[in-house]
């Protein structure tokens, strides 16, 4: 259940205040939108795990910083990006993709067939460019407006909008290819 924006800036307002209870609750409810985006950008849970200690952890120390209660989502996810950002600088490697799980073809069920379609979709999207898949995720898994996109990332509205533009245009291919896979498998 997501926050109601005016309960979640009364808990930053008390977060704010020291109590630490209220900090606490800020972050198990949006712990899995956090995990989910680290995990987007870095890929290994060691390292998502990693990003979201030091995010906890910059945030908790950080909070009488925050001006405005109401950006706290969009303060703590530009700490996040990044963290993640510097783990992967500091390591010195590239994103690593997560694979997903075979998923035999045997059976078309529509259960089955539309989770195979979810996958191939979520693997399009982690297939993406880092600054395209980052847009993406914020856009549609997080469900953030543009201009906070523009905000966290530090970049204009126009550069989201034209990120988003060029992901959705990626992907639609890719669902075009992998529905024509699956008009050649059927027809066999």
């Amino acid at each position: 259940m997501k926050f109601v924006q005016q309960d979640m800036e009364l808990e930053v307002k008390r977060a704010q205040r020291g109590d630490r209870e209220a900090f606490i609750r800020l972050f198990r409810r949006l712990e899995p939108e956090l995990y989910s985006l680290a995990k987007s950008i870095v890929g290994r849970d060691e390292d998502c795990a990693d990003a979201f200690q030091e995010t906890t952890l910059k945030a908790y120390k950080s909070m009488s910083t925050l001006r405005k209660p109401k950006y706290f989502k969009t303060w703590v996810i530009r700490i996040l990006i990044n963290e993640c950002n510097q783990l992967l600088r500091m390591r010195k490697r590239t994103v690593v993709m997560a694979e997903l799980p075979e998923i035999a073809e045997t059976d078309r069920s529509a259960p089955y067939y539309e989770d195979s379609r979810r996958l191939d979709l979520r693997e399009a999207v982690e297939n993406l460019d880092e600054s395209l898949r980052i847009v993406i995720h914020l856009f549609y898994y997080q469900d953030l407006p543009i201009k906070q996109i523009a905000s966290v990332l530090d970049i204009s509205d126009g550069a989201v909008r034209a990120r988003l533009h060029r992901a959705r245009g990626i992907l639609a291919d890719e669902v075009k290819q992998i529905r024509k896979g699956e008009l050649a498998y059927e027809s066999m």
